[in-house]
């Protein structure tokens, strides 16, 4: 029971801090063009990340049961994923890079996993789960996002020229608050559900283990026979990411909103509705998307629109590089404290 509990401790100050690092990607663009103050789109991003992560269910079942052979997992196994990605986490968030949660929780997962089978690939499931649900996103959402940023920019440019700069400036202040709160409740219907995944195949391998057989009856909940998401864990993991937006990711929001291009209300809405489109259509497939790699790109898109030589390129090119080292990073990490945990 120490490891069950362990794990879902280290689950929720990974989803804690889920909250105040990828989180802030929602609402960086809306204050970075001042349509909102911090504390107000802070204060949104909490409330629509509850409804996103209260909906749903098919990131979390494909985090838990369709990327590693769930025979091989064990409690310690997520265990060892988890803190692998929260190590991850801090570590760019400390330097104020957006990376990518999702991959860092994954890459800690699959070496772990690796960790637990004593070196057999065949324990991750490359062609059903991990090539078309993480490696193919991996490359084509962030391009979605830039050309499509690109082009919604570009045509709302083209319908929006005969205006007044006053009145542009006038709408798209009201609407950006509507993306703003779309693209927050998009990245709570993907993003905690990943954790949802991790705690409740905790659950599932330590029931089918035997773990919760001699168990108070008062604690029959913890039993999970078949991969089904409890209700208390959903309830669990969305207050948790709510309270973790609640908190805030100052540095995130320095990078995404104001060092990479500046943005108008126009252009914030622009890449917010791009990134909540495509990632909600991600969670509805089931696939665990990388909500940084998205809005980042659509910002990129959108700044590329309004002019090429306005991108800060040495800032994108720290953030790719983080990108591509996440999942090596955090599934050698995952790795190492797995083969650690099987030594003691």
């Amino acid at each position: 029971m120490l490891t069950f509990f362990s794990v879902v401790l280290a689950a929720i100050i990974f989803e804690y801090s889920n909250g105040f690092h990828d989180a802030a990607n929602a609402i960086a663009t809306v204050v970075s063009t001042r349509v909102l103050t911090p504390r107000q789109a802070i204060a949104m991003a909490a409330f629509f990340n509850l409804t996103g992560a209260l909906l749903g269910g098919a990131v979390a079942s494909t985090i838990g049961k369709g990327l590693v052979d769930t025979d091989i997992v064990t409690m310690s196994t997520v265990l060892c994923a988890v803190i692998a990605a929260f190590a991850w986490n801090i570590a760019t968030w400390w330097f104020g890079l957006p990376s990518s949660s999702s991959h860092s929780l994954i890459g800690g997962l699959c070496g772990a996993a690796l960790a637990a089978a004593h070196g057999n690939w065949s324990v991750i499931k490359w062609n059903a789960g991990v090539w078309p649900k993480v490696v193919v996103p991996m490359i084509t959402s962030p391009l979605a996002g830039f050309i499509f940023g690109g082009l919604l920019m570009f045509l709302l440019f083209i319908t929006l020229r005969q205006f007044t700069p006053h009145f542009v400036q006038s709408l798209f202040g009201k609407l950006q608050i509507f993306s703003a709160a779309w693209m927050a409740h998009s990245h709570g219907s993907n993003d905690a559900q990943k954790t949802m995944g991790i705690m409740t195949l905790a659950l599932f391998t330590g029931t089918k283990a035997g773990r919760f057989d001699h168990l108070p009856g008062w604690l029959n909940f913890l039993k999970t026979p078949v991969f089904v998401l409890p209700t208390w864990v959903i309830g669990l993991c969305a207050v948790t990411m709510a309270v973790g937006t609640a908190a805030g990711g100052w540095r995130i929001i320095r990078t995404l909103g104001h060092r990479m291009v500046k943005l108008q209300p126009v252009h914030g809405f622009a890449a917010e509705t791009t990134a909540a489109l495509i990632i909600q259509v991600a969670s509805y497939y089931g696939v665990p998307l990388s909500t940084t790699h998205v809005i980042s790109t659509s910002i990129m898109g959108v700044g590329a629109v309004k002019r090429f030589s306005g991108m800060k390129w040495t800032v994108v090119e720290r953030i790719i590089w983080t990108w591509l080292f996440t999942l090596p990073a955090s599934g050698l990490i995952g790795y190492a404290l797995a083969r650690a945990a099987l030594a003691l």
